[in-house]
Protein backbone atom coordinates (compact mmCIF):
# COMPACT_ATOMS: atom_id res chain seq x y z
CA UNK A 1 0.00 0.00 0.00
CA UNK A 2 1.75 3.01 -1.32
CA UNK A 3 -0.13 5.82 1.11
CA UNK A 4 0.75 6.35 4.86
CA UNK A 5 -1.27 9.24 5.67
CA UNK A 6 -4.97 8.90 5.71
CA UNK A 7 -7.37 11.79 6.49
CA UNK A 8 -10.89 10.97 7.12
CA UNK A 9 -13.71 13.10 7.07
CA UNK A 10 -16.39 12.36 10.06
CA UNK A 11 -19.62 12.91 9.51
CA UNK A 12 -21.22 10.68 7.45
CA UNK A 13 -18.15 8.84 6.69
CA UNK A 14 -16.68 7.53 10.11
CA UNK A 15 -20.02 8.79 12.12
CA UNK A 16 -23.84 8.67 10.91
CA UNK A 17 -24.48 12.07 11.04
CA UNK A 18 -27.97 11.79 10.02
CA UNK A 19 -29.05 9.50 13.08
CA UNK A 20 -27.14 11.53 15.43
CA UNK A 21 -28.77 14.82 13.87
CA UNK A 22 -32.52 13.27 14.14
CA UNK A 23 -31.99 12.08 17.77
CA UNK A 24 -30.31 15.19 18.95
CA UNK A 25 -33.12 17.65 17.47
CA UNK A 26 -35.78 15.14 18.82
CA UNK A 27 -34.25 15.52 22.38
CA UNK A 28 -33.83 19.40 21.70
CA UNK A 29 -37.55 20.08 21.05
CA UNK A 30 -38.56 17.60 24.11
CA UNK A 31 -36.49 20.01 25.95
CA UNK A 32 -38.05 22.80 24.94
CA UNK A 33 -41.09 21.77 25.29
CA UNK A 34 -42.18 21.77 21.67
CA UNK A 35 -45.54 20.62 20.70
CA UNK A 36 -46.92 19.54 17.85
CA UNK A 37 -48.08 16.46 15.93
CA UNK A 38 -45.68 13.66 14.69
CA UNK A 39 -46.15 15.20 11.64
CA UNK A 40 -45.75 18.85 12.48
CA UNK A 41 -42.29 17.54 13.98
CA UNK A 42 -41.40 15.80 11.56
CA UNK A 43 -41.65 18.47 9.04
CA UNK A 44 -39.98 21.22 11.17
CA UNK A 45 -36.98 18.33 10.84
CA UNK A 46 -36.84 18.84 7.45
CA UNK A 47 -36.79 22.62 7.39
CA UNK A 48 -34.00 23.01 9.89
CA UNK A 49 -32.14 20.35 7.53
CA UNK A 50 -32.73 22.61 4.47
CA UNK A 51 -31.80 25.86 6.41
CA UNK A 52 -28.76 24.11 7.92
CA UNK A 53 -27.40 22.86 5.10
CA UNK A 54 -27.52 26.10 3.52
CA UNK A 55 -26.22 27.60 6.28
CA UNK A 56 -22.85 25.40 5.95
CA UNK A 57 -22.48 25.94 2.25
CA UNK A 58 -22.37 29.96 3.06
CA UNK A 59 -19.77 28.93 5.92
CA UNK A 60 -17.33 27.03 4.04
CA UNK A 61 -18.02 29.85 1.52
CA UNK A 62 -16.73 32.02 3.89
CA UNK A 63 -20.11 34.31 4.25
CA UNK A 64 -21.55 33.76 7.45
CA UNK A 65 -19.32 32.95 11.00
CA UNK A 66 -19.82 29.56 12.94
CA UNK A 67 -21.25 31.30 16.01
CA UNK A 68 -24.01 32.70 13.75
CA UNK A 69 -24.69 29.65 12.03
CA UNK A 70 -25.18 27.20 15.31
CA UNK A 71 -27.83 30.22 16.06
CA UNK A 72 -29.43 31.07 12.96
CA UNK A 73 -30.35 27.71 11.68
CA UNK A 74 -32.88 27.29 14.65
CA UNK A 75 -34.08 30.53 14.31
CA UNK A 76 -35.04 30.32 10.83
CA UNK A 77 -36.56 26.90 11.52
CA UNK A 78 -38.90 28.05 14.35
CA UNK A 79 -39.91 31.31 12.56
CA UNK A 80 -40.68 29.31 9.36
CA UNK A 81 -43.40 26.96 11.42
CA UNK A 82 -44.82 30.27 13.47
CA UNK A 83 -43.28 28.92 17.13
CA UNK A 84 -42.30 30.54 19.68
CA UNK A 85 -39.06 29.08 20.79
CA UNK A 86 -35.67 30.20 22.04
CA UNK A 87 -33.11 29.84 19.41
CA UNK A 88 -30.25 30.58 21.26
CA UNK A 89 -31.36 27.65 24.38
CA UNK A 90 -31.99 25.38 21.09
CA UNK A 91 -28.61 25.61 20.20
CA UNK A 92 -26.85 25.13 23.57
CA UNK A 93 -29.53 21.85 23.73
CA UNK A 94 -28.85 20.42 20.45
CA UNK A 95 -25.02 20.43 20.90
CA UNK A 96 -24.70 19.09 24.13
CA UNK A 97 -27.00 16.30 22.73
CA UNK A 98 -24.89 16.05 19.63
CA UNK A 99 -21.68 15.15 21.52
CA UNK A 100 -23.38 12.54 23.34
CA UNK A 101 -25.28 11.10 20.68
CA UNK A 102 -22.49 9.03 18.53
CA UNK A 103 -23.59 6.43 16.02
CA UNK A 104 -21.40 4.69 14.04
CA UNK A 105 -20.99 3.89 10.37
CA UNK A 106 -20.25 0.09 9.43
CA UNK A 107 -16.64 -0.56 9.58
CA UNK A 108 -14.92 2.44 10.48
CA UNK A 109 -13.60 1.28 14.21
CA UNK A 110 -12.48 -1.52 11.88
CA UNK A 111 -10.77 0.34 9.46
CA UNK A 112 -9.13 3.23 11.38
CA UNK A 113 -7.38 0.46 13.25
CA UNK A 114 -5.87 -1.29 10.23
CA UNK A 115 -4.98 1.76 8.88
CA UNK A 116 -3.57 2.97 12.08
CA UNK A 117 -0.86 0.22 12.22
CA UNK A 118 0.13 0.88 8.54
CA UNK A 119 0.21 4.68 8.92
CA UNK A 120 -1.21 8.01 9.74
CA UNK A 121 -4.93 8.53 10.94
CA UNK A 122 -6.10 11.88 11.11
CA UNK A 123 -9.60 13.52 11.18
CA UNK A 124 -10.69 16.43 9.14
CA UNK A 125 -14.09 18.13 9.99
CA UNK A 126 -15.35 21.45 9.68
CA UNK A 127 -17.64 20.69 12.47
CA UNK A 128 -17.98 22.48 15.96
CA UNK A 129 -14.64 21.58 17.43
CA UNK A 130 -15.20 20.73 21.60
CA UNK A 131 -18.26 18.87 19.69
CA UNK A 132 -16.51 16.68 17.27
CA UNK A 133 -13.54 15.51 19.82
CA UNK A 134 -15.97 14.75 22.27
CA UNK A 135 -18.06 12.61 19.80
CA UNK A 136 -14.86 10.85 18.75
CA UNK A 137 -13.86 10.43 22.32
CA UNK A 138 -17.26 8.63 22.61
CA UNK A 139 -17.59 6.64 19.28
CA UNK A 140 -14.32 4.01 20.28
CA UNK A 141 -12.38 5.87 17.05
CA UNK A 142 -9.98 7.57 19.48
CA UNK A 143 -7.15 4.91 19.87
CA UNK A 144 -7.08 5.13 16.14
CA UNK A 145 -6.63 8.37 15.66
CA UNK A 146 -3.44 10.70 15.52
CA UNK A 147 -5.19 13.78 15.21
CA UNK A 148 -8.43 16.00 14.55
CA UNK A 149 -8.03 19.14 12.41
CA UNK A 150 -11.29 20.91 12.59
CA UNK A 151 -12.22 24.11 10.58
CA UNK A 152 -13.02 25.99 13.74
CA UNK A 153 -9.32 25.22 15.23
CA UNK A 154 -7.63 26.48 11.93
CA UNK A 155 -9.77 29.52 11.08
CA UNK A 156 -10.68 27.96 7.61
CA UNK A 157 -13.48 25.37 6.34
CA UNK A 158 -12.53 22.44 3.68
CA UNK A 159 -12.11 22.71 0.90
CA UNK A 160 -9.58 25.84 1.58
CA UNK A 161 -6.18 24.98 0.59
CA UNK A 162 -5.42 26.75 3.80
CA UNK A 163 -7.50 23.96 5.66
CA UNK A 164 -5.54 21.45 4.28
CA UNK A 165 -1.98 23.42 4.96
CA UNK A 166 -2.72 23.48 8.68
CA UNK A 167 -3.86 20.21 8.82
CA UNK A 168 -0.71 17.94 7.01
CA UNK A 169 1.07 20.05 9.65
CA UNK A 170 -0.49 18.19 12.36
CA UNK A 171 0.86 15.00 10.89
CA UNK A 172 4.29 13.01 12.23
CA UNK A 173 5.24 13.24 8.37
CA UNK A 174 3.47 14.37 5.14
CA UNK A 175 4.11 13.02 1.88
CA UNK A 176 1.93 14.39 -0.93
CA UNK A 177 1.79 10.80 -2.84
CA UNK A 178 1.71 9.28 -0.21
CA UNK A 179 -1.65 10.86 1.33
CA UNK A 180 -5.28 10.18 0.80
CA UNK A 181 -8.62 11.63 2.03
CA UNK A 182 -11.62 9.75 2.26
CA UNK A 183 -15.04 11.56 2.79
CA UNK A 184 -18.17 11.56 1.45
CA UNK A 185 -18.52 15.15 0.10
CA UNK A 186 -17.60 16.25 -3.40
CA UNK A 187 -17.56 19.82 -2.72
CA UNK A 188 -15.20 19.41 0.21
CA UNK A 189 -13.70 16.63 0.76
CA UNK A 190 -13.11 15.51 -2.67
CA UNK A 191 -12.85 19.19 -4.21
CA UNK A 192 -10.09 19.99 -1.59
CA UNK A 193 -7.97 16.94 -1.99
CA UNK A 194 -7.71 18.06 -5.77
CA UNK A 195 -7.10 21.35 -5.27
CA UNK A 196 -4.36 20.33 -2.54
CA UNK A 197 -2.67 18.25 -5.19
CA UNK A 198 -3.48 14.31 -3.07
CA UNK A 199 -5.71 11.77 -3.85
CA UNK A 200 -9.03 11.06 -2.53
CA UNK A 201 -11.93 8.24 -2.20
CA UNK A 202 -15.09 9.32 -2.19
CA UNK A 203 -17.29 7.48 0.00
CA UNK A 204 -20.97 7.30 -1.63
CA UNK A 205 -23.10 4.61 -0.09
CA UNK A 206 -26.33 6.08 -2.12
CA UNK A 207 -24.71 5.60 -5.26
CA UNK A 208 -25.21 9.09 -6.57
CA UNK A 209 -23.94 10.27 -9.44
CA UNK A 210 -20.77 12.93 -9.98
CA UNK A 211 -22.32 15.71 -11.76
CA UNK A 212 -19.62 18.19 -9.76
CA UNK A 213 -16.30 19.18 -11.05
CA UNK A 214 -14.36 17.33 -8.13
CA UNK A 215 -12.61 13.97 -9.34
CA UNK A 216 -11.78 11.29 -6.66
CA UNK A 217 -9.09 8.80 -7.16
CA UNK A 218 -11.82 6.22 -6.24
CA UNK A 219 -15.56 5.78 -5.08
CA UNK A 220 -16.83 3.15 -2.44
CA UNK A 221 -19.71 1.90 -0.97
CA UNK A 222 -18.96 0.48 1.70
CA UNK A 223 -16.15 1.11 4.56
CA UNK A 224 -15.21 -2.48 4.19
CA UNK A 225 -14.38 -1.61 0.46
CA UNK A 226 -11.69 0.95 1.29
CA UNK A 227 -8.44 -1.31 2.50
CA UNK A 228 -9.55 -3.82 -1.04
CA UNK A 229 -9.35 -0.25 -2.94
CA UNK A 230 -6.55 0.99 -1.53
CA UNK A 231 -4.30 -1.79 -2.63
CA UNK A 232 -5.47 -2.16 -5.98
CA UNK A 233 -4.25 1.41 -6.55
CA UNK A 234 -1.23 0.80 -4.97
CA UNK A 235 -1.03 -2.41 -7.37
CA UNK A 236 -1.95 -0.69 -10.23
CA UNK A 237 0.93 1.75 -9.37
CA UNK A 238 3.66 -0.81 -9.14
CA UNK A 239 6.44 -1.41 -11.68
CA UNK A 240 5.89 -4.90 -13.34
Amino acid sequence: MKHRLFLFDLDDTLLDFRASERLSFARTLQALGARGTHEDLDALFVRYQAINTALWRSFEQGTVSKEFLKVERFRQAFAAHGLDLDAQAASSLYLEALADTVVLVDGAVQLCETLSAIGEVGIITNGVDTIQNRRIAASNLGAHVSFVATSEACGFAKPDSRFFDYTVKLARAFRQHETIIVGDRLDADILGANRFGIDSCWFNPGGLANTSEALPTFEVATLHDVVPALRKLADAGSPA
